[in-house]
């Protein structure tokens, strides 16, 4: 068994991700959350739980796990120090704790859009914070994968999606489908050292990872 931990696991994408790797005969599971008053809702459903902030000390967090799936996020609508603390600031730390503590994997939630952040109007901050931790997990030689989803939704995952590095088009994907493509990266080979986007499609989602 593999010890995971879920940065941002308190979030609407984190709590999937949780649940998905509990059902799981591969991972254990360990929410990272910022107090204890979060503790109750993890451990109701058999997941186990870290103490941490991303905007303090959260090394000791990372102490025995194995891999780590990075889906923290600030949003696009809080204020711009917010977003820097959380998506860049955090997420640099959070790579550079997971490789002095020698973890197999880094797997990363971030965004599409992060390649031309000035295109998306009101969300650049956001993007830019995204794509400056994305560089810089590409460069730690440290394993990655960096999953870049299109616009979000709280739909039912439909399991099936468009995968490319690049796909050149706007659109969505259910949160459900985006929290299996995290856990899928953390042993997929061809997920390794890639980046890519995904929307909701016509493949099959793990055999669309499996051949990206």
């Amino acid at each position: 068994m593999e010890n995971i931990l879920v940065i941002g696991a308190n979030g609407k994408t984190g709590r999937i991700v949780s649940k998905i790797l509990r059902d799981s005969n591969k991972y254990t599971t360990y929410a990272m959350i910022r107090n204890e008053v979060q503790q109750n809702y993890f451990e109701n459903q058999g997941i186990k739980t870290r103490i941490g902030d991303l905007e303090k000390d959260f090394s000791d967090a990372f102490k025995g796990m194995d891999k780590v799936i990075f889906a923290a996020g600030s949003g696009g609508s809080t204020g711009d120090e917010k977003t820097i603390a959380v998506d860049q600031k955090g997420a640099i730390r959070a790579i550079e704790l997971a490789k002095a503590h020698k973890l197999q994997k880094f797997v990363m939630l971030s965004s599409m859009g992060t390649d031309d952040p000035s295109q998306m109007k009101g969300l650049e901050l956001y993007l830019r914070a995204k794509k400056a931790a994305d560089d810089f997990l590409r460069e730690s030689q440290m394993p990655y994968t960096i999953v870049q989803p299109g616009a979000l939704t709280d739909d039912k995952g439909a399991d099936k999606v468009e995968i490319a590095q690049k796909l050149n088009k706007s659109g969505k994907i259910s949160r459900e489908d985006v929290a299996y493509a995290l856990v899928l990266s953390l042993n997929l080979e061809t997920a390794k050292n890639k980046s890519f986007e995904l929307l909701t499609g016509n493949q099959d989602l793990e055999k669309a990872l499996k051949t990206f």
